[in-house]
Protein backbone atom coordinates (compact mmCIF):
# COMPACT_ATOMS: atom_id res chain seq x y z
CA UNK A 1 0.00 0.00 0.00
CA UNK A 2 1.33 3.75 -1.03
CA UNK A 3 2.16 5.89 2.07
CA UNK A 4 0.05 8.24 1.20
CA UNK A 5 -3.42 5.78 1.35
CA UNK A 6 -1.91 4.39 4.71
CA UNK A 7 -2.06 7.88 5.76
CA UNK A 8 -5.16 9.27 4.91
CA UNK A 9 -6.70 5.63 6.32
CA UNK A 10 -5.28 6.76 9.71
CA UNK A 11 -6.16 10.21 9.33
CA UNK A 12 -9.96 8.77 8.29
CA UNK A 13 -9.65 6.35 11.37
CA UNK A 14 -8.81 9.03 13.69
CA UNK A 15 -11.63 11.27 13.00
CA UNK A 16 -13.81 8.36 12.71
CA UNK A 17 -12.80 7.42 16.51
CA UNK A 18 -13.07 11.28 17.35
CA UNK A 19 -16.24 11.52 16.08
CA UNK A 20 -17.65 8.55 17.99
CA UNK A 21 -15.85 9.93 21.43
CA UNK A 22 -17.78 13.05 21.00
CA UNK A 23 -21.06 11.61 19.95
CA UNK A 24 -20.69 9.67 23.24
CA UNK A 25 -20.01 12.61 25.88
CA UNK A 26 -23.09 14.29 23.91
CA UNK A 27 -25.37 11.38 25.32
CA UNK A 28 -24.01 11.95 28.81
CA UNK A 29 -27.31 12.06 31.35
CA UNK A 30 -27.02 15.58 33.19
CA UNK A 31 -28.28 16.88 36.09
CA UNK A 32 -30.37 19.43 34.14
CA UNK A 33 -31.48 15.86 31.73
CA UNK A 34 -33.08 14.64 34.93
CA UNK A 35 -34.74 18.13 35.94
CA UNK A 36 -36.51 18.44 32.27
CA UNK A 37 -37.49 14.90 32.88
CA UNK A 38 -39.37 15.77 35.87
CA UNK A 39 -40.70 18.77 34.21
CA UNK A 40 -42.17 16.87 31.76
CA UNK A 41 -45.23 16.12 34.38
CA UNK A 42 -44.48 18.13 37.48
CA UNK A 43 -44.03 20.75 35.46
CA UNK A 44 -47.07 21.26 34.13
CA UNK A 45 -49.87 23.15 35.90
CA UNK A 46 -52.99 21.09 37.09
CA UNK A 47 -51.41 17.90 35.22
CA UNK A 48 -53.48 14.93 35.72
CA UNK A 49 -52.10 11.40 34.89
CA UNK A 50 -54.04 8.24 33.83
CA UNK A 51 -51.78 5.62 34.79
CA UNK A 52 -52.65 3.54 37.24
CA UNK A 53 -55.43 5.48 38.51
CA UNK A 54 -56.22 9.26 37.43
CA UNK A 55 -54.71 12.09 40.02
CA UNK A 56 -53.59 15.42 39.86
CA UNK A 57 -49.76 15.04 39.46
CA UNK A 58 -47.98 17.14 42.55
CA UNK A 59 -45.85 20.68 42.11
CA UNK A 60 -42.43 19.86 42.85
CA UNK A 61 -41.32 23.46 43.14
CA UNK A 62 -41.43 25.21 46.24
CA UNK A 63 -41.39 21.61 48.37
CA UNK A 64 -38.91 21.07 50.89
CA UNK A 65 -35.63 20.00 49.67
CA UNK A 66 -35.15 17.39 52.53
CA UNK A 67 -38.80 15.71 51.39
CA UNK A 68 -37.80 15.46 47.70
CA UNK A 69 -34.80 13.97 48.64
CA UNK A 70 -36.44 11.41 50.96
CA UNK A 71 -39.70 10.84 48.24
CA UNK A 72 -36.99 10.29 45.59
CA UNK A 73 -34.65 7.54 47.70
CA UNK A 74 -38.37 6.11 48.56
CA UNK A 75 -39.13 5.79 45.39
CA UNK A 76 -35.79 4.17 44.54
CA UNK A 77 -35.87 1.92 47.62
CA UNK A 78 -39.46 0.91 46.38
CA UNK A 79 -40.70 2.13 49.55
CA UNK A 80 -42.93 4.18 47.76
CA UNK A 81 -44.90 2.31 45.31
CA UNK A 82 -45.61 4.33 41.85
CA UNK A 83 -44.55 2.44 38.77
CA UNK A 84 -43.39 5.59 37.05
CA UNK A 85 -41.79 7.05 39.50
CA UNK A 86 -39.38 3.75 40.41
CA UNK A 87 -38.21 3.32 36.71
CA UNK A 88 -37.26 7.14 37.14
CA UNK A 89 -35.76 6.88 40.56
CA UNK A 90 -33.75 3.44 40.07
CA UNK A 91 -31.27 5.15 37.72
CA UNK A 92 -30.55 8.21 40.02
CA UNK A 93 -27.69 8.56 42.03
CA UNK A 94 -27.33 10.11 45.60
CA UNK A 95 -25.16 13.35 44.02
CA UNK A 96 -28.51 13.22 41.54
CA UNK A 97 -31.01 13.12 44.29
CA UNK A 98 -29.53 16.11 46.47
CA UNK A 99 -29.16 18.40 42.63
CA UNK A 100 -33.00 17.74 42.24
CA UNK A 101 -33.73 18.26 45.47
CA UNK A 102 -31.84 21.66 45.59
CA UNK A 103 -33.24 22.55 42.38
CA UNK A 104 -36.97 22.67 43.28
CA UNK A 105 -36.83 22.80 46.88
CA UNK A 106 -34.73 26.33 46.58
CA UNK A 107 -36.84 29.57 46.15
CA UNK A 108 -35.23 30.47 42.94
CA UNK A 109 -37.59 27.64 40.65
CA UNK A 110 -38.53 29.45 37.58
CA UNK A 111 -41.68 29.83 36.46
CA UNK A 112 -43.17 27.24 33.90
CA UNK A 113 -44.71 28.09 30.53
CA UNK A 114 -48.77 28.67 30.81
CA UNK A 115 -48.62 28.98 34.94
CA UNK A 116 -49.73 31.67 36.54
CA UNK A 117 -46.38 33.20 37.86
CA UNK A 118 -45.43 33.45 34.26
CA UNK A 119 -48.25 35.52 32.18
Amino acid sequence: MHPTRILALAAGLCIAACALASQAADNKVTVENRIAQCQGCHGIPNWKTAFPEVYRVPKLGGQKQAYISAALREYKTGERDFATMRAIAADLSDADIEQIAKYYGSDAVPATAGSAESK
